[in-house]
């Protein structure tokens, strides 16, 4: 059994290597990844995009030349357990998801999926069993056009230095820097002390 180039041991492997622990979610990532690749539009370069922030985005940056680093890979946090492989300067792609379904006879995995048992009540090994078992049979796809506006690349653009904090920022975000004015996921924030 592969998924995309890879014996599964070694995804598995890699999986725990890369994301830290053998999450099932990652996994079933892999088989939908490896099910989009199959069924890409003709095209020599391609983007991708997860519809959620867990697991998805990691199997898509093991699997493909995709990241969040050279933003080939664009995450709209959804909530759902979808990806979408797509020619980057044509936006035809092909948009892979798990579907409930297709659940049915894979109850292991239902109820992880679906949360419907706590995860201390979950048996891991026949979830693992069962994903390995049905592979790519508990997604479905379709072809999807991606938008135009979401092709283009933004531009970083010139950068300043922000007036307020001193740091380097892109002068596209304004007068000052968005962390100067409050844009900043911290509650605060310490002396700049000049150094990492």
């Amino acid at each position: 059994m592969k998924i995309a180039s890879l014996d599964y041991d070694e995804y598995l492997a890699r999986v725990q290597t890369f994301h830290g622990t053998l999450a099932p979610g990652l996994i079933i990532g892999g088989f939908m990844v490896d099910a989009a690749m199959k069924n890409l539009p003709p095209g020599d370069f391609f983007d991708a995009i997860s519809e959620t922030a867990i697991c998805l985005p990691d199997a898509i940056q093991m699997l493909t030349p995709c990241s969040i680093g050279n933003r080939w890979l664009k995450i709209f946090d959804y909530g759902k357990f979808a990806i979408t492989l797509y020619e980057k300067y044509g936006g035809q792609g092909i948009r892979v998801y798990v579907d409930p379904a297709r659940l049915e006879q894979w109850p292991e995995i239902k109820n992880w999926f679906m949360k419907l048992a706590p995860k201390n009540e979950q048996d891991t090994e026949k979830l693992l069993d069962e994903i390995k078992r049905a592979g790519s049979s508990i997604v479905g796809m379709h072809s999807v056009q991606v938008k135009h506006e979401h092709l283009k690349k933004k531009k970083m653009g010139p950068s300043g230095i922000c007036p307020v904090c001193g740091e380097a920022y892109p002068l596209r975000d304004g007068d000052t820097c968005r962390p100067c004015r409050g844009d900043i996921p911290y509650e605060s924030t310490g002396s700049n002390s000049g150094g990492a």
